[in-house]
Parts: structure tokens; sequence; C-alpha cells
């Protein structure tokens, strides 16, 4: 099978302009009448008409009394009118239609006797006083909507005071998404334990919930392996069930990528390839009148080619435009490189820090399904550039409400399984906060805290000459900041390895062997430095080690290239390890601090985390996470 290489890969608004121009997305779909008691948010397909007036008959607006108007001229408190009930004055409550004869309601209130026959009229009335006249709101034959609006609760409610029980709507586009794959299983088969070589497939469910949100009738088709014949056959029967398809995964280059061949031989492909990152892979096609759309397979690419070409497409074709994301001005918190010529979106965790908005960029991965998840905004990389700088302004879409970003308190610093903990306890204890971690290694932290990117850090940097932590290196990157040190916790440091131990490894000198592959982490790690630190005591070269320059950001990404076997071990905490069944090593005991200036100690909000630190709710729940010894939770070890 030959590769489809990108030959002409068009730019965002070009793929999107030559798409969605193909379709006349208003006049795709039949309209289809429904009752009016089930219209909400649907589109009308045509003018809706009064059948009645409304009201269709005078009607009193309060309650009290019918009367023809001009019985109650010349009526004082001094010489009032007396008016026989079931002749001249007829008792009425709001919404009945007036009685022949009459034009106007006294009030009840107005009546000094309500019960009395005849009741007294202290003050006159003037005709339709008080009273709804027919016609008033709508009259019959008089439009109520135009074509092509959204129907609302109210506009029902008017529908059925005009008389409409039903309408006709656009229909709702009928999306037939096709997983592709020979590796994966259906999310059915997740509840028993599945081999290493197969994956879980769950971008369907994320799809449909998305073709739902954007306003189309989501079906799942079955997983069709790689095998092209198969693709063909999927492809032909979703064309005969439904409007638009999506083919997930297998619209790359690769050799068993076979959309491409399946559009091609059904229909005609329009674009193969968009310069955007994630989502690069894109194939957009019609077929039989229909659009096909081949949706990458990475989570990531797949939301964003979703995003950009799939929700305008039924955007028009049920009638209602996206409502733009709201954006603000943020401040990337580093440099972010970008590949010129490919416009990139990269997802940030935001928080206001002072007076800026701070954006943390997250994993930029395809795959990285949890930068989707923990991501508050999306900064959007022109194609002409080379990236955005750290700490210049930049426009970002939100992804969570703007009064979000004032309850949230960022810690940048070194990774731990604890921050995540925190950010869910303290969510419990106060749901308008959030705690927002950047894991940027214990130096980047103190970079972050010295340039106001950040309200907290977290570092647990070992001194071997005072043989102390993080003192020394605050007292050297934040020289007369007041501040203070609260330890979160001590945990374990050790070597993790595969289950069983399989490469004999008992100490930091087993690391130098040459079948031994390792993996590191990141410079400016605390994890990093204390490497750094046991091989110069035993003697060792860094460049001995096998791996010492593969990096890795947190502690379970670590734990995972062993578990995975692209690693034989990993330094890193128990935690970590006994969260993936690793074995571990113990090498030595470390202090994991927080380092918090003393404008953010004051603050509110983080009052409020410091309680959830010093709650036994935290040291329970970090105490099972394992490797962790609470004694000093919560204690301000040293102040600056």
């Amino acid at each position: 099978m030959r590769r489809h290489i990108y030959l002409r890969m068009k730019s965002m608004a070009e793929a999107r302009e030559l798409f969605l121009s193909r379709f006349d997305l208003s006049g795709m779909l039949a309209a289809e009448e429904i009752p009016t008691v089930t219209v909400r948010g649907r589109v009308t397909a045509a003018p809706v008409w009064a059948r009645r007036s409304s009201p269709a008959t005078h009607q009193a607006a309060m309650d009290g009394f019918a009367v023809s108007a001009s019985t109650t001229f010349g009526a004082t408190p001094e010489k009032p009118k007396q008016l026989a009930l079931g002749r001249e004055a007829f008792p009425i409550n709001t919404g009945h239609s007036l009685p022949l004869g009459t034009d106007a309601v006294i009030m009840v209130e107005h009546i000094p006797d309500p019960e009395a026959d005849p009741i007294v009229v202290e003050a006159p009335v003037f005709p339709w006083q008080n009273v709804r006249r027919i016609g008033e709101d709508l009259v019959a034959g008089e439009m109520v909507l135009p074509e092509g609006v959204e129907i609302t609760p109210w506009a029902q409610g008017a529908l059925l005071a005009a008389g409409v029980t039903r309408v006709a709507v656009r229909r709702l586009p009928k999306v037939r998404i096709i997983p592709t794959g020979s590796e994966l299983v259906p999310a059915a088969d997740l509840y028993r334990d599945l081999p290493p070589d197969r994956l879980p497939e769950f971008n369907s469910v994320i799809l449909a919930g998305l073709v739902a949100e954007a306003g189309g009738l989501p079906e799942v088709g079955a997983i069709v392996p790689d095998d092209a014949a198969s693709l063909t056959d999927a492809l032909k029967e979703a064309l005969a069930a439904a409007d638009v398809v999506i083919i997930n995964a297998g619209s790359s280059a690769g050799t068993e990528d076979y959309t491409y061949q399946a559009v091609a031989e059904l229909g005609e492909v329009l674009v193969h390839g968009v310069s955007m990152m994630p989502g690069k892979p894109t194939l957009l096609g019609v077929v039989d009148g229909k659009p096909v759309i081949g949706n990458p397979g990475y989570p990531v690419s797949a939301v964003l080619s979703f995003e950009q070409f799939v929700a305008p497409l039924l955007a028009g074709m049920v009638g209602k435009p996206i409502p733009p994301r709201p954006t603000l001005t943020v401040y990337p918190a580093q440099n972010l490189p970008s590949k010129p010529g490919l416009t990139e979106f990269i997802r940030v965790t935001l928080g206001r820090v002072g007076d800026k908005v701070i954006a943390t960029p997250l994993p930029r991965g395809a795959g990285t399904i949890t930068s989707l998840v923990k991501a508050d905004g999306l900064l959007v990389v022109p194609a002409l550039s080379e990236g955005l700088e750290e700490d210049r302004p930049v426009s970002a879409e939100l992804l969570v409400r703007p009064e979000d970003l004032d309850g949230t308190l960022v810690v940048l610093g070194s990774h731990d399984n604890t921050l995540d903990l925190l950010a869910t306890l303290l969510k419990r204890q106060a749901p308008h906060l959030r705690l927002s971690s950047g894991h940027i290694g214990s130096q980047g932290g103190l970079a972050a805290l010295r340039r106001g990117r950040a309200h907290l850090g977290g570092s647990h940097l070992f001194d071997p000459e005072t043989n102390t932590y993080n003192v020394p290196y605050i007292q050297k990157y934040l020289p007369g900041v007041p501040l203070k040190l609260i330890n979160l916790a001590w945990r374990e440091q050790g070597l993790m390895v595969a289950p069983g131990n399989p490469k004999a490894i008992r100490t930091v000198r087993d690391l130098v062997r040459p079948e031994v592959r390792f993996i590191n982490r990141q410079r400016g790690a605390g994890t990093r430095l204390l490497l750094d630190y046991l091989l110069k005591e035993n003697g060792l070269e860094p460049s001995l080690v096998q791996g010492y320059d593969r990096e890795e950001y947190t502690h379970m990404a670590v734990a995972v290239n062993v578990l995975s076997g692209t690693a034989d071990v990993g330094l890193g905490i128990l935690a970590a390890a006994r969260a993936l069944g690793l074995d571990f090593i113990p090498l030595t005991p470390e202090r994991y601090d927080l380092v918090v200036p003393e404008t953010t100690f004051r603050e509110p909000r983080f009052q409020t985390l410091l309680e959830v630190i010093r709650s036994r709710e935290f040291r329970e729940a970090a105490t099972a996470l394992g490797g962790y010894d609470l004694r000093d939770c919560g204690v301000i070890v040293w102040e600056q």
C-alpha cells in the first residue's frame, strides 16, 4: 500500500472555505414539522404565521367587575353610583372574557364592599380600562417568527398563544462516526483487562458529544479494522444512513491509512492535509453530495479538526451560528517556539497574578488528552510566526468563565502528586477557588516567582554543602523577597523499576551498566539535581548513564516510561511507583516545600488553601498515596 503524502497542504482558512462552499448548507436538509411543545432550540424552516389572535377575545386584565364604562361616568365618593350584579356589573377574574355589552373592569380593591349587591362605585372607569383587547398581542395572519431563528421557550409560548401547534423546522443532521483501527476495542470492553497491544476506543465518545453540542444527531458505527475494502464498505453504508460522515483515524499518510483511498474511490477528496498543529492529517471530501471528514486519530487533533471544520458545517446545516469564545490578554509563562508554516494551537492553564493573567502551557502533544481536560485557555500561533515570547501580551480564547480566573491560585515548580490532591480538596471546600499547577521544575518555579508569574512554587532543592533544602536556593534566586517556606510533605525518593526488577538494579551505580536504560527529569528539576548529586557522590559521570538526556516533566511520566518498557529505571517518588505498580528501591527521604511570597500568604484564597493543607482529610488522603511523611505538613519551616 503506497502512502498518500500531503502534496498540496492548505491553510485552515483556505481548507474551510473550499469545503464549506461546496455545499448549500441552509438547503441541504428537508424541513420537518414537529409539535410546538417539542421545538425548543430548533430553527424555523419557514415563517410562522398566527392562526388566531392573541387574545382571541376581550379579556380582563385585573380581578374585579366588568362594566360598561358609561355606567360609571360621574361617580365620586360623595355621589357614588350603584350597579346591580348580573345586569350592570359582573364579577370577573384576570384572563376571563368580558361579558357582552361590557368594555371595562373596575378593580376589586376599588369597590368598598365587593360582596354587596348592588356594588358601590366611587370613581369612573374609561372604556377599555383594565382590559386586554382582541389582538392586542397578535392578530390572526400576523407573522409570529421569521425563517431561520432559534425557537426559545418564550417563542414556544407565543406560538401556542397564536394557535400554532406544529412548526416546520430544519431537520437535525445525522452524523455517522466511523472509528477505525485494528488495535482498538469498544468502550464496552473496557470493563475487562485489555492486552497491552490493544487500545480503548474513546474518540467516538468525544466526537459524538461534540456533534450533539453542535446540534447534530450522532450515530457511532462499529470499529472498522485497517483494511481498505472494509472501510470503503463502511463508508457506503454510512452514506446511505447519514447526512455527514466522520471517519476517525486513518486520514494520515501511513501505509495503513485508508481514508484517502475510500473517499477518492467513492467521491472526491477536496483537502488532504491542513497547515495546522495539531490536526494536520485532516481530510475533507464529498461523496454523493454529502460531506465526509477524515478526522485525525490523536484526540487533541480530533477535537481541533472538529472545531475548525465539522462544527461550522453543522452550524450552517442547523442554522445556528457558532458564538465566538470570549478572549482576554494573557502573558505566556515561558517562550513557546513554533514551527513556521503551521497554525499552532496551544492549550494553557490561566491564573491572574497581580495585574496580569499568566498562561502556563500544557503538554503540546496531539495525543495528550489531559490537556483537553485541564485547559483554561487556547493560544493560537499564526502560521507565519516562529512562536510566542515569554511575558509578551497575546490574546487567548477562554475555555472557562472569566470569573474563574480570579479564584485561581497558580503554583509553578516541581511536580508532586499531592498537588492534584490539593486541587480536588480545595474545590470541595471552596467551589469558587481553583489550584492550577504547572510542572516546570523547582528552579523554574523560583524563577517564575521572581518574575511575578506565580502565586507560589513547589520546591525540593537539596543543597549538599549545607545539607538543607530550598533555603540556599531561595536566598540566591529570591534575595530579599518577603516569603514563607511551608512544608507540604517529606517524601521518599528512589529508583522505580519494572515489577520483579528484571535488570536486578540495586543502587545508583547500576545506572551506568551498558544494558540499563534510564529516563531522566528535565533540567532544573529537583529530582535531576538529586540525581547529579548521587552520581557525583558515587564518582560516576552522567555521560555513562544511557538515557541521561531523555527528559520527562513529572514523576508519573517517568513511571509510565518504566512501566511501558521504554526505560528500565527512573528516579522518582514512591507514590508514583505505587500508583503504577512498579517496584521501588528507596534511596533518600527529601523535603517538599511550598515557597509562598508574603503577598500571596496574606490573601484569603491562600489561607483557605492552607486550611486544606493542614486538614485531617488531606493528611489521610496523602498518606494513602504512599511514600509521604506528613510530620511537618503545613508548618512554616523558614521565613525571609
